[in-house]
């Protein structure tokens, strides 16, 4: 491959199947234990050599989506300091708390590193959280500011739907409402799931610490999860990050399926994945 050539990434959606807030640092930040997962569905990137770092997104979900400086896509190109031109195909809702914009920088600083050689940044956690995540997209237990990544290895696949209701929940003020700051991590060692189901029980007793403060802002967050656990396709539904998009877990793909179309309601985002 040329550096004149083309690379297309993947942006997959990024799910916290668990989100417990350990604690706060002295200078605000919060401490975080999480075991996140990746669907197979997400964003798609085209990413080029160019004079100067460019920007053009596109695709289903592009409305409202900056094309400048304000898009991490943009910043992950200024931190490799190699300028690209990125065709940003949005498939994947905005400040959903399914690392969109996260998954996006990941996927520019790969597609550089595969373009360029140059090496991945070990400070990407600048960019957001998420990003050192979405670096590898694949099953991990997350800790930290985010800069301290786990891989795990291989989990059963889970199948799972994905909800929107349609609103943006804007991660510091989901943080400003959150009551109680140092909450129990997961355990030190995590088990070793064989199967769908026993990680589906050992989930159901873990938590999202930022469930409950996304609710008091956008109280249809709430009835998202009330419809979800409804279903009778429904093995446990969960918020994922600081919100709004939740998650149904399901026996089947074709389980998740049905329940999508189950799920049709106007201003609702509904997306039947595979998680690993």
């Amino acid at each position: 491959m040329t550096e004149n050539e083309p690379v297309r990434e993947i942006a997959p959606a990024k799910i916290n199947l668990t989100l417990h807030v350990t604690g706060q640092r002295p200078d605000g930040y919060h401490l975080l234990d999480s075991l996140v997962v990746f669907a197979d569905f997400g964003d798609r990137l085209e990413i080029r050599r160019a004079e100067q770092s460019s920007l053009r997104v596109s695709g289903p979900r592009a409305q409202g989506v900056p094309a400048d400086a304000g898009n991490l896509a943009v910043r992950a190109a200024a931190l490799m300091d190699w300028p690209v031109h990125i065709d940003l195909q949005k498939h994947l809702p905005s400040a959903a708390g399914i690392g969109g914009g996260s998954a996006d920088a990941a996927a520019v600083l790969r597609g550089i590193h595969r373009l360029s050689g140059r090496p991945l940044p070990n400070d990407s956690h600048r960019l957001g959280a998420d990003v050192p995540v979405c670096l590898t997209s694949r099953a991990a237990r997350m800790q930290g500011l985010g800069e301290d990544v786990i891989p795990l290895p291989a989990l059963p696949a889970l199948h799972a739907v994905l909800v929107n209701p349609g609103v943006e929940v804007p991660t510091p003020r989901v943080f400003a409402h959150l009551t109680r700051k140092e909450n129990p991590a997961m355990p030190r060692t995590l088990p070793v799931w064989t199967t769908a189901d026993n990680l589906a029980a050992w989930l159901a007793a873990m938590r999202n610490d930022l469930e409950q403060p996304a609710i008091r802002l956008a109280p249809v967050i709430a009835e998202v999860l009330t419809t979800l656990k409804a279903d009778p396709e429904c093995v446990l539904a969960r918020m994922s990050g600081s919100g709004a998009t939740c998650f149904a877990l399901t026996d089947t793909r074709a389980a998740a399926e049905a329940m999508t179309r189950r799920l049709a309601r106007p201003g609702w985002w509904v997306q039947p994945v595979t998680l690993s």
